[in-house]
């Protein structure tokens, strides 16, 4: 008979748990910027899903999402597990509508995600969460959500492998107190210089406002292309 019939002990266990971790924080890349306006909050993200890092398993990749009419959402991670919390805080957002007859404020969201992420903790939801938009008691605001649950408020934020190169876009052109027509450039070139950058982040991108009077609204395809001429003088990435 094989001696070799033992479940592993709690600690040779806690060892694989730390390495599954390790490995699912590196075998991911995106990146998500988020920045606050005068007049609105802008959220943009590259497209590129890979699996394995170096594996491109979608092109197309969604990684920006509207929670309701005043707040989105952008995800950086594993797409299953971001995608789970993602129609959590829909349903939340949609429960609080009806009981109060009223938007749910967006620090709320932004508390529910970061209350389901520390409860996993012990199992991580391998994930970050940048939730803005609009409400009456803060404004515009922004919230950063991490895999670990820790929530901070942001004017201006990235996550995912290629963050370094977009926060060094972001930080050299951004103020607080721009236009949303001042801010959409500066997302675009942000992530556009990831794409150039980092093997994670790539085929294209995604913007999306969120404006007091128009609520969430996605740019369309011409709209990103006039963006990209206007920024680099090429309708294309390539």
């Amino acid at each position: 008979m094989s001696q070799n019939v033992f479940p592993p002990t709690d600690d040779r266990r806690g060892a694989l748990d730390r390495k599954r971790e390790a490995d699912a924080l590196k075998y991911h890349g995106t990146t998500t910027v988020a920045m606050t306006c005068s007049d609105g909050v802008v959220l943009c993200t590259d497209m590129r899903v890979t699996a394995g890092y170096l594996y491109i398993a979608h092109r197309q990749g969604k990684k920006v999402h509207k929670l309701d009419d005043h707040v989105g959402v952008t995800i950086a991670g594993t797409v299953a597990e971001a995608q789970n919390m993602i129609d959590t805080l829909r349903y939340y957002a949609k429960i609080y509508k009806l009981e109060n007859q009223k938007p749910i404020p967006v620090k709320s969201l932004a508390r529910i995600a970061g209350n389901i992420l520390f409860a996993s903790r012990f199992f991580p939801l391998i994930a970050d969460f940048l939730i803005g938009g609009w409400d009456n008691t803060d404004g515009y605001v922004i919230y950063s959500v991490d895999f670990f649950g820790a929530i901070t408020k942001e004017d201006s934020v990235s996550t995912g492998s290629g963050s370094p190169v977009a926060l060094g876009i972001i930080e050299d052109q951004y103020e607080k107190g721009m236009t949303v027509k001042q801010v959409v450039p500066i997302a675009i070139q942000a992530v556009t210089a990831a794409i150039k950058r980092n093997a994670g982040t790539g085929d294209g991108f995604d913007v999306s406002v969120i404006t007091k009077e128009s609520g969430y609204r996605e740019l369309s395809r011409e709209e990103k292309a006039d963006q990209l001429m206007a920024i680099t003088g090429s309708r294309s990435l390539g």
